[in-house]
């Protein structure tokens, strides 16, 4: 998401001028158009597959997962970052309204902040059911997941307003802290995680079925976070080596399109796990089983 863009009423003593989205950055609109092509990429086929998640979890509530209240957490939040995309747009080509500025700057701090977080809930949930099986069997009711996701919530929205409001002193630190350190831990519980299903058996059909359930999850989840979190958690920290136009205009839009572009890439993938993606309504109940 993009979190650079400040407004020049931020800045103390700043001579007045028009407003533009672009503030600081009109001679240098490439890092600002490539993220806001993946936005549209992620309204026409990211936003579609955000929805089929909710449906799909909904329709199989008696039979959900543990972890399916955080992916539907995520989806819910993707979608909402899909739906602001037009908006986005229009504000940025047609009104330039500092006021929608504020509204899509809470947005950019939802994607910012409660994606990581719930991709690392969903890792802390698989990391327990492999490693700690015994205390995974005492931790089944929902009701534990529910209040995490509560306090997943809290802090995304609490981080989301404070990025609107704006004028906060470093406040881009505390995302580059928050991605390092849930970058360091999904890391730490997907590999963690693939080797206990790899020492499970000497060979992979002989996994037990849960485990084979589980070790799908971590892949899916651990192509999202290498692809999707590897650049700005290897560019953020080197912040002090660019000069400010260049990590303002150039690298921090390029960095936050890979995070973008996870509200595609997540859905997709969880949807080719359950091997769902084949099945639309529209298509027959027998086309659906071959493709399981």
């Amino acid at each position: 998401a993009n979190t650079t863009f400040l407004p020049n009423y931020n800045v103390p003593n700043a001579t007045a001028k028009p407003w533009t989205p672009y503030d600081g950055c009109e001679e240098r609109v490439a890092g600002i158009l490539f993220d806001l092509a993946v936005q549209i990429f992620n309204v026409f086929l990211g936003l579609p597959a955000n929805v089929m998640i909710l449906w799909f979890i909904l329709r199989k509530k008696s039979e959900s997962s543990t972890s399916d209240i955080f992916i539907f957490n995520l989806a819910v939040l993707d979608g909402f970052f899909g739906c602001m995309v037009p908006i986005d747009l229009v504000n940025m080509f047609l009104l330039n309204n500092k006021d929608i500025w504020y509204i899509l700057m809470f947005t950019y701090g939802i994607k910012d902040m409660g994606g990581p977080l719930f991709l690392s809930c969903v890792c802390l949930d698989r990391y327990v059911a492999v490693l700690h099986p015994i205390t995974f069997t005492g931790l089944k009711d929902h009701k534990y997941r529910a209040a995490c996701s509560v306090v997943v919530l809290v802090i995304t929205l609490a981080y989301a307003i404070a990025k609107a409001i704006g004028g906060i002193e470093n406040f881009e630190k505390v995302f580059t802290v928050s991605i390092l350190t849930a970058f360091a831990f999904m890391v730490f519980c997907n590999i963690s995680i693939l080797w206990a299903l790899k020492r499970s058996g000497p060979g992979k059909d002989e996994m037990h079925p849960m485990k084979k359930k589980a070790f799908k999850m971590v892949l899916s989840i651990l192509a999202i976070i290498v692809f999707n979190y590897l650049p700005p958690v290897a560019l953020f920290p080197f912040q002090q080596y660019y000069s400010v136009d260049v990590f303002k205009c150039y690298i921090q839009p390029f960095a936050f399109s890979f995070i973008n572009i996870s509200s595609s890439t997540q859905p997709l993938l969880y949807l080719s796990r359950v091997k769902k993606i084949h099945c639309f309504p529209s298509l027959s109940s027998k086309m659906c089983s071959s493709a399981k």
